[in-house]
């Protein structure tokens, strides 16, 4: 991953140049991830009873 590219993922999450300072390549980019799957329609969201099953 180049500087531009790594920079550019942080704008596109809503990071500042500040906050950077606590987060490390490697949350940047599962945080990138994970916002892909933001707009994923799951067919079952777990309540809270199944996660006391479980």
């Amino acid at each position: 991953m180049t500087t531009p590219l790594f920079l550019l993922r942080c704008v596109q999450i809503g990071l500042a140049i500040g906050e950077l300072e606590l987060l490390t390549i490697g949350t940047v980019n599962d945080m990138y991830a994970e916002m892909s799957n933001d707009d994923w329609n799951y067919p079952e969201i777990a309540t809270q009873e199944m996660m006391d099953r479980f």
